[in-house]
């Protein structure tokens, strides 16, 4: 079967953030999924399969799912953005047509092409709920937390003093690994004269291998766009996740709905021989 490699929320090879896709032709067995994505060992692997036309109308559907090395989970938008830009990339799905995603815990997510070629998705969004900070979090970060938050996806958010202390962080990984979290999103507000609105970086100790680091993370923008449209006072944001390769992430913030923008780049084409 075919399967590509995409960086997603960069247009250029080698940044943003990095994802295995694959295109099934017929269902496939969760276990054989799982051992996929270890093998691809990308934070996250898609796995998407056609259902046909949608019965909503306005393009075709499929279903996706994502796995990390170590487990399935729930929301991931950056595979997503990957997924997207494969199946119009390969010629699956005509450019003007958008794509309805059927995933099993997110709903129906809906992905449209641009007329500047970049890909926006239409996601739930989960607001952080104010909470104390989790014990153990500032001593693991090496940073003081201003404030917390928890969202339905079980992150935890930690806005800390500025920018530089997001770019500075050093994270004892270990450390962050016991926080009941499923990820630690870390952020600031922009610094003087930035490109983008708020800074941010994704640590997910639990379900990611190496040193924990997610690239450019989507579903962590679905709890950053409320959090900073509440303290910006704006709906239409720009994110730049500052991990290594980084990323840019422009959100805008549609009642309980968040619009992703970003674009995507392939960087390999290949067969998955099985």
């Amino acid at each position: 079967m075919r399967m590509l490699v995409v960086d997603a929320f960069t247009g250029r090879p080698f940044a943003g953030n990095p994802a295995g896709v694959c295109l099934l032709q017929d269902a496939a067995d969760p276990g054989w999924m799982q051992r996929v994505a270890a093998e691809m060992k990308h934070s996250e692997t898609a796995f998407v399969r056609p259902l046909g036309a949608s019965s909503a109308g306005g393009g075709p559907e499929f279903e996706l799912r994502w796995f990390t090395p170590l487990v399935e989970v729930a929301l991931c938008g950056h595979a997503t953005l990957a997924s997207a830009h494969a199946l119009y990339d390969t010629g699956t799905v005509a450019p003007g047509d958008p794509i309805r995603f059927q995933t099993l815990k997110s709903g129906v997510l809906t992905v449209t092409r641009e007329a500047d070629g970049s890909l926006s998705m239409d996601f739930p969004s989960v607001p952080p709920m104010p909470e104390e900070v989790p014990e153990g979090l500032a001593e693991a970060l090496g940073t003081a937390v201003v404030r917390t938050g928890r969202n339905a996806q079980n992150d935890v958010l930690a806005e800390v003093a500025d920018e530089t202390a997001v770019r500075d962080l050093a994270p004892d990984i270990a450390a962050l690994g016991r926080i009941d979290a499923r990820g630690v999103i870390v952020t600031a507000p922009a610094g003087s004269g930035r490109d983008h609105d708020f800074v941010s970086r994704f640590f997910g100790a639990r379900v990611l291998l190496g040193d924990g680091e997610d690239p450019v993370t989507g579903s962590a923008h679905c709890a950053l766009a409320p959090y900073w449209a509440e303290r910006l006072g704006r709906d239409d944001l720009v994110g730049y996740q500052a991990s290594a390769r980084g990323g840019y992430v422009r959100v805008a913030l549609r009642g309980d709905r968040v619009v992703l923008f970003g674009a995507a780049v392939t960087v390999l084409d290949g067969v998955l021989k099985v």
